[in-house]
């Protein structure tokens, strides 16, 4: 669950990051890896899906590996019961902590049934999914759930329909909208507050926003460096 800026901070759960659907059969690269306990992997495009979190390369000998959260607070990760690996094993973790460095959704994670560095990584790039239903229902009115915003019509302060939103991409600064236009061409990208984003209306299936008069324009090339 997440909430817009704007005086507000980002909080809860439900996945960031959360676009569902993005399951490649690439996802786990290493043969070597714990017995599953499901293995039937997940269908291409699954919208009942979240995605959790993603784990990464094994944390030294003894079966910890790093997870890149997509949670509001990255530790919840842990709090939700079983996981889905996108290869449909059953992923349990019994422990997570913040990792070194200044990224707070990169943690190192420990898996039942996984106690050594082989089995570590045979996780490496394992997405992680939750059923959409598990995440419940959002508590407030500008509260909301950023996958229940990919698909949904963006349209401006006069209705007129812009695109649909394809992502709320994270990359550090704070929540963005990533919104495929309706007249086709490369996404863009839009900071989400309530200066450019005044409305959800997901109900109705619509997001409201104020945008610059350039959000689709090209982008421009640099200009050529100055001689020294």
């Amino acid at each position: 669950m997440a909430r817009r800026p704007g005086g507000l901070s980002t909080h809860g759960d439900g996945g960031r990051r959360a676009r569902p659907g993005r399951i490649g059969s690439e996802a786990a690269t290493s043969p070597h890896r714990p017995k599953a306990e499901v293995d039937v992997p997940l269908p291409p495009t699954d919208p009942s899906l979240v995605q959790m979190g993603e784990f990464g390369r094994a944390h030294g000998l003894n079966g910890e590996v790093r997870l890149k959260s997509y949670t509001g607070d990255p530790q919840a990760i842990a709090s939700y019961g079983p996981l889905i690996g996108a290869d449909g094993r059953r992923i349990e973790l019994t422990e997570v902590r913040q990792a070194g460095g200044a990224s707070p959704d990169l943690l190192v994670a420990r898996v039942k049934g996984v106690g050594d560095r082989t089995g570590a990584e045979g996780l490496n790039r394992l997405a992680l999914y939750l059923p959409r239903e598990r995440l419940g229902t959002v508590a407030e009115e500008d509260e909301f759930f950023t996958a229940d915003l990919v698909g949904l019509d963006v349209v401006d302060t006069q209705g007129t329909v812009l695109g649909t939103v394809a992502d709320v991409p994270n990359y550090g600064g704070g929540d963005l909208l990533e919104i495929k236009p309706a007249q086709g061409g490369a996404t863009a990208l839009l900071p989400f507050t309530k200066a450019f984003v005044p409305d959800l209306d997901i109900a109705n299936g619509r997001v409201v926003i104020d945008p610059p008069e350039d959000l689709f324009a090209p982008a421009q090339p640099r200009p050529p460096e100055e001689p020294v």
